[in-house]
């Protein structure tokens, strides 16, 4: 099968830019996604996460009526274009926590694993089931391939796609660690998948 891999930017600074304007970029981002969440929700609070993967990660914490907390994660890449693009980034940045806040108690983030074991168990116990069943249920009755793979430059990945789709691309592939860090930030990491498919459906004018 003839396939794509999706990967995020990894987060070291562009060239052109300096350390003056990568931190004013890094403060813009932060407080644009504060000011987003404030118009929908009263008590938000935030923090900025560098990983080594991925760069600059923007976490926000927002408390309902009830004082219980809802966090997630957004990556710089993603809020950048969101805000550079988008007529409404505050509806996409806050419709993550409307969607939390559908089950009462709160949604912290998930408890890091303190091991690569423990990790291995979350991917395998979480991430991998919750992907297979998402991608076979959105497509369904259309048979879907679904499952995991090795890529020389990404590593571990998983595959998802359509084998009936025979000329061109027909599968999309994620890094397992990319999804993954989906997982820990209380993202959906299936949607990464979910979009892939898409695109590749539209590709062969099939939406």
């Amino acid at each position: 099968m003839n396939n794509e891999t999706v990967n995020e930017e990894t987060g070291s600074n562009p060239p052109e830019m300096t350390e003056e304007k990568w931190n004013e970029l890094l403060k813009a981002v932060h407080h644009n996604g504060m000011v987003a969440l404030k118009m929908y929700f009263k008590d938000v609070d935030s923090q900025v996460l560098n990983l080594q993967a991925y760069g600059p990660v923007f976490l926000y914490h927002v408390k309902d009526e009830s004082g219980d907390v809802y966090s997630t994660g957004f990556f710089l890449r993603e809020l950048v274009g969101r805000f550079q693009s988008d007529k409404s980034p505050e509806v996409w940045v806050s419709s993550f926590f409307h969607e939390m806040m559908k089950t009462k108690g709160g949604q912290p983030l998930p408890k890091q694993p303190e091991s690569e074991d423990e990790a291995k168990a979350v991917i395998d116990n979480q991430v991998i089931p919750l992907c297979i069943k998402t991608v076979e249920e959105e497509f369904a009755p259309e048979k879907v391939h679904a499952g995991l793979a090795f890529n020389e430059t990404h590593g571990p990945v998983f595959e998802a796609g359509f084998p009936e789709i025979t000329e061109g691309n027909n599968v999309c592939a994620i890094p397992l660690q990319l999804l993954y860090t989906h997982y820990q930030l209380n993202r959906d990491p299936s949607e990464l998948l979910l979009q892939g498919m898409y695109n590749i459906r539209k590709e062969h004018g099939l939406e």
